[in-house]
């Protein structure tokens, strides 16, 4: 199991020298595009991945793989987790500079749970009705869950917004329990 809090604070260092270095974007795309390269391959992934492995050869063929080719900021974030033997963590690391990236930006994540699939200006007026209570900016994700019978779940963060059938049934049903 992968340790969030440990990958965040491994995003948090990365994302601090980017800022400073004002180029949160471009080593995000970086070690993105490193960690894909990686996971391409799947001889390259469990040779990234094997922990026994030496971790110097590693930081021999990457340096190699990828000096030259990419900001030094985000090629010593992967000789980082390869030192500290955290090979494991870069996918959760890059979804939490990513996280980060975006709230530096003011743009949060919102979840938009729906029974069926929406269309591109469904889920463009839902994302404006948001922005319009909350005023911030969202990246809106759209997932389908038939069990919802009909409506939508909102979710941005902590907070949760309810307006499907089931979600009102539930709602009646924890009601009448309570009556009784």
């Amino acid at each position: 199991m992968v340790n969030r809090t440990l990958a965040r604070r491994y995003a948090s260092a990365v994302y601090t020298l980017a800022m400073e270095a004002d180029a949160v974007e471009r080593i995000g795309e970086q070690l993105t595009s490193m960690s894909n390269a990686i996971d391409a391959d799947p001889a390259t992934q469990q040779f990234f991945l094997a922990p026994v492995i030496n971790r110097y050869e590693k930081e021999r063929v990457l340096s190699k793989a990828f000096e030259g080719h990419v900001d030094p900021v985000a090629l010593h974030t992967l000789l980082l987790l390869v030192r500290k033997r955290r090979e494991s963590l870069l996918r959760t690391m890059l979804e939490e500079y990513h996280t980060l990236a975006m709230h530096g930006e003011g743009i949060e994540q919102l979840t938009i749970i729906s029974a069926r699939p929406l269309s591109a200006q469904e889920l463009g007026h839902v994302k404006e009705r948001v922005e319009g209570m909350y005023g911030r900016r969202f990246v809106p994700e759209l997932v389908v869950n038939p069990d919802l019978i009909g409506g939508l779940r909102i979710v941005m963060g902590d907070r949760r917004i309810d307006g499907t059938i089931a979600g009102r049934l539930e709602q009646l049903a924890r009601s009448l329990a309570a009556t009784q």
